[in-house]
């Protein structure tokens, strides 16, 4: 059976650039891959047809010959054509090269080329510090203590001992990966001598072991901005663990948590406090003085008759919003106090009270006066 044109089975012209050629390979590469196309002969076929027509109209000296000869340039024992090239076809290698070309066409898209000799970055870091809800009021700079991994001061992070250098693996020849090719397909792993790193050390660092870093307990100083809520997050760039051989540090993420306090709940900028007051200063009226977040004391009113449950607004004595000049609010909410410990005397003066009251507990009596009439509809 006749082979198709080259150009043909890409899906461009003769006089194609080379970036029309890349486009239209990888858009047909993508289409007909084994792995989008799972158990289908046919997909498969095709891409090893789009491979072989890619891998040689990529090179310029394949593409010439092949415009000059045809499929017979690249045949064992074929016409004069097949001279440039000694007459060989796609041998055995013809996968490792198709791996190349998929290597610099989807590195990117699969996560990139792998580096020669890439040191592997640190690890993030996470330290769970608890303030006080004053503290993430008015910001503070907290001193901790962060066990970690720092750079091997004896080798300088290269984990080599000193007068020595790490050399090239000569199992992967520093690229960090070894190949196995059987028949098209190529199957790339990280190598098992440098384990990906690309290089070997011969002669370790005796303090870090060649690791080019070293367990130590570091000092930070972390500042925690005003209007902080619990859960907020702080990254420290840079202040986590030391990487691998000379890798860049990772980062440390410092996780705040709010102790609770005794007076106050928080809302978003907003403060509440529950103030208990006494029978006769919620009958009467009167004032009282409150905490704030500042430890400064506010006066509220109360006027007469307030009843639990009722809040007073203090504007602005709130938390600070985070990055703003603005602030929250306070609310103070009132619990009526039942009186305890009655003396016979109290008691009789609370006796005498409700055989005067009139009109004096309306929501009550209210209540009452609808249950009783609920009562009566049932009984109809």
């Amino acid at each position: 059976m006749a082979k198709r044109d080259y150009y043909e089975i890409l899906g461009v012209s003769r006089t194609c650039s080379e970036k029309e050629l890349k486009i239209a390979f990888r858009q047909l590469a993508k289409k007909f891959h084994p792995d989008a196309n799972p158990d289908d002969p046919e997909a498969e076929r095709k891409f090893k047809e789009i491979a072989e027509a890619y891998e040689v109209l990529k090179d310029p000296q394949k593409r010439a010959a092949y415009d000059r000869y045809g499929h017979a340039a690249f045949e064992n024992g074929g016409s004069a054509g097949a001279g440039p090239f000694g007459g060989g076809g796609f041998g055995p290698d013809f996968g490792a090269t198709m791996s190349d070309i998929f290597e610099e066409m989807f590195g990117d898209f699969m996560g990139g080329r792998r580096g020669r000799s890439q040191a592997s970055r640190g690890a993030d870091l996470r330290y769970n510090l608890e303030i006080t809800l004053s503290e993430a009021c008015f910001g503070k700079t907290a001193t901790i203590k962060v066990p970690t991994a720092i750079v091997c001061e004896a080798c300088d992070g290269t984990g080599a001992s000193a007068g020595s250098q790490p050399r090239t693996c000569p199992t992967c020849r520093g690229h960090g990966t070894v190949r196995a090719t059987s028949g098209f397909f190529t199957v790339e792993r990280t190598c098992p001598s440098c384990h990906g790193q690309g290089q070997v050390i011969s002669d370790p660092c005796e303090t870090c072991g060649g690791a080019g870093r070293v367990a130590r307990e570091r000092t930070l100083q972390v500042k925690i901005p005003p209007g902080v809520e619990d859960g907020t997050r702080i990254r420290l760039a840079g202040e986590g663990e030391a990487g691998l051989r000379g890798g860049p540090a990772g980062d440390l993420y410092i996780f705040l948590s709010i102790r609770p306090h005794e007076f106050f709940q928080r809302d978003g900028a907003d403060l509440f406090c529950r103030v208990p007051i006494s029978m006769v200063t919620a009958a009467l009226g009167g004032e009282i003085e409150v905490p704030t977040i500042e430890g400064k004391k506010a006066r509220v009113t109360i006027p007469e008759g307030t009843q639990s449950g009722r809040q007073f607004r203090l504007k602005g004595l709130g938390m600070p919003v985070l990055n703003s000049s603005r602030k929250g609010d306070l609310y103070i909410q009132v619990d009526v106090e039942t009186p305890v410990n009655l003396t016979a005397r109290q008691k009789e003066l609370l006796r005498e009270f409700e055989q005067e009251a009139k009109d004096n507990s309306p929501q009550s009596e209210g209540f009452f006066a609808k249950a009783r009439k609920f009562w009566e509809s049932l009984s109809e």
